[in-house]
């Protein structure tokens, strides 16, 4: 199919004059490429905006250097300015756990580094607020909904304030957009200030104590202030707990932090959005196509999800260093199985398209449709995780709605494959429930999944062996991965298949001993693995990993916890996932003495005493063929 340049959100003023616009009621600021299709965030407000009946633009990866003339060129709009930093931290984005510079920019035309500042939300927004300081500025995406309070920042290594302090934007609309942001113009568009907008749910504000509507009640959370988090590190421990609580409950109550003399104001978020809802936002007239400016340039963001299609929003997990459920929330919002077939037959009239769908999933592949089977237990639960440390014995945890949409898409003409490349929740589906349905459902789901959706390696996330540090992680313990590891393999030898399950694990998690690393290296090597899928922690703002990694308390117990720190700590953690390597050996060898585990050197480095590795023997094979010709 073939689209005009008017099929997109205009981007320039010439793309106006086709429209034939004479002016724009709210201009999106992106930090990513203008990608108009669902996964990315920009093009979904944008979409949802214009849906709403007003005139978007979007101005991607503008030029913040010399005269701003990408922030001057569509001129003021009539509502205002939204600032959307990306799809990833713009700091996670180009940055590794060690500091240095990712290979490539994910979001960037051809990968590159230099189409976006550090910080994009505080940049954009200084410099619309000096060019245009009468137009409200609104932050969005998850640089600014994860810096709504103090946190702590792993790239400066220091507690911030509220990301509204160092910006100077108007207001922050957290989390998912769609509902808040088309609300928000139409309170605009209707005459309001955005001063006197403090009601709006799901949005931060910063007010004098006298301009808090209402007051501060005791129905409000009264967070420690910014200088007491400042002072005392156990303060923001305390603080965090409330803060992923009431990210996560259906019924929220009101946070406010004192912070230079003023108040943040988190307003509650919106309820959970309705299938309808959902359902509104995906079938929005994208192109699913980059902008034509792209023509010719990979985005290697797009490359990945270009044929994947998202069936569901928000997360339950509740894993200790994720950002999914400060975003999302934990209740999970489903697409109608209409809604999903009509994007994948948008998928398959894609010109390239060639029958094989890369994902059907969501933020976990496998929570399709599951809720609790008493709303009011829901309403009224401040669990962070519903399936941590336990499976809630309140979550309807049936597989058959999942296993009904993947057979629908399956049917379609011009699909010969769906994969699934979302993370499965394997403990899901071991979970024994009291309904038997329910269990035949999970063990027909597992057989489904593993011989039509794996694209010869299905990659689940273990994260850790030492049952200790997957508590504090908030993720099962290992024996479960080892027993879907045997189901795994069973069903593969049963249907004669030859796919591999590819484990991700994770190094220096706060609670993490190289003792643990030297465990995990032993466990994996019995396994038969050789680990590719790894990854050194990486303090992110707002997850219960990063506050206890930066105050050396956990934030629910309050019991001390200790974290590797420095490069040095950090490197000798990461060196036990290559233990195969033979430029490893020396080193673990000298970390299992010095660990008190020397007992592990014959199994992990057996050759490390020697000058050189043991001549690898000859095949019986070659030394035949070898001896036939040289007799």
């Amino acid at each position: 199919m073939e689209y005009r340049l008017t099929d997109f959100l205009p981007t320039t003023k010439k793309e106006l004059e086709l429209r034939g616009w004479d002016y724009v009621d709210i201009i999106i600021f992106s930090a990513d490429a203008y990608v108009d299709h669902p996964s990315f965030g920009a093009a979904v407000i944008g979409r949802t905006l214009e849906a709403a009946g007003y005139r978007v633009a979007i101005v991607p990866q503008p030029d913040w250097h010399g005269d701003y003339r990408d922030f001057k060129k569509l001129g003021r709009p009539r509502l205002f300015f939204g600032v959307a930093p990306g799809c990833m931290d713009s700091m996670v984005n180009k940055y590794t756990a060690n500091r240095r510079l990712r290979s490539e920019d994910a979001y960037s035309p051809d990968g590159r580094h230099d189409m976006r500042p550090e910080y994009p939300t505080i940049v954009y927004t200084q410099i619309l607020k000096e060019l245009y300081p009468d137009v409200p500025v609104v932050l969005g995406g998850i640089e600014a909904s994860l810096r709504r309070v103090t946190h702590y920042d792993y790239w400066k290594d220091e507690l911030r304030k509220c990301i509204l302090c160092y910006s100077g934007a108007d207001m922050i609309t957290y989390g998912m957009g769609e509902r808040v942001n088309t609300e928000l113009a139409h309170r605009l568009a209707a005459g309001e200030k955005i001063t006197d907008i403090r009601d709006l749910p799901q949005t931060v504000f910063l007010a004098r104590k006298e301009e808090i509507p209402g007051g501060i009640t005791e129905r409000d959370i009264l967070l420690h202030s910014h200088e007491e988090c400042l002072k005392n590190k156990r303060s923001q421990a305390e603080n965090f707990r409330h803060i992923e609580e009431q990210s996560n409950m259906m019924h929220a109550q009101r946070l406010i932090q004192g912070v230079d003399g003023r108040y943040v104001v988190v307003n509650p978020p919106y309820p959970p959005m309705t299938t309808e809802e959902l359902d509104a936002s995906f079938d929005q007239p994208y192109t699913r196509l980059p902008h034509p400016k792209y023509k010719g340039k990979r985005i290697p963001a797009y490359e990945m999800i270009k044929f994947s299609v998202n069936i569901h929003r928000g997360c339950f997990g509740g894993c200790a260093f994720c950002t999914i459920s400060a975003h999302q929330g934990k209740f999970i919002s489903c697409r109608s199985k209409e809604s999903i077939l009509k994007e994948v037959k948008h998928v398959i009239e894609m010109p390239d398209f060639k029958g094989y769908l890369s994902d059907l999933g969501g933020p976990s592949a496998n929570m399709y449709g599951m809720h609790g089977n008493n709303r009011n237990i829901c309403e009224k639960c401040k669990r962070p995780s519903c399936i941590h440390p336990q499976i809630c014995p309140n979550l309807n945890t049936d597989h058959t709605p999942l296993l009904e949409i993947y057979r629908a898409v399956d049917a379609l003409p011009g699909i010969k494959k769906s994969f699934i490349g979302s993370g499965v929740r394997y403990d899901l589906l071991l979970h024994k429930s009291k309904d038997e349905h329910t269990n035949k459902a999970a063990m027909e789901y597992t057989r489904e999944l593993i011989t039509k959706h794996v694209s010869g390696r299905l990659k689940v996330a273990p994260e850790h062996t030492s049952d200790r540090v997957l508590m504090l992680m908030r993720k099962p313990s290992f024996q479960l991965f080892r027993e879907f590891k045997r189901i795994f393999d069973r069903i593969n030898n049963e249907e004669h298949l030859h796919q591999q399950i590819i484990p991700y694990f994770i190094s220096s998690h706060p609670g993490c001993t190289e003792a643990d690393m030297a465990e995990l290296a032993v466990q994996t090597k019995r396994l038969d693995f050789q680990l590719e899928q790894v990854q050194d922690f990486t303090p992110t703002p707002m997850t219960v990993s990063t506050e206890t990694w930066y105050t050396g308390y956990h934030p629910y117990t309050l019991e001390p916890i200790e974290s590797a720190k420095t490069q040095r700590d950090k490197l000798a953690q990461r060196q036990y996932f290559f233990w195969y390597k033979p430029e490893e050996r020396r080193n673990l060898e000298q970390s299992l003495r010095r660990i008190g585990r020397a007992d592990l050197i014959p199994e992990l480095c057996p050759y490390a005493n020697h000058r050189t590795e043991p001549r690898r023997q000859e095949p019986q094979k070659e030394k035949r063929r070898r001896n036939r010709r040289h007799p």
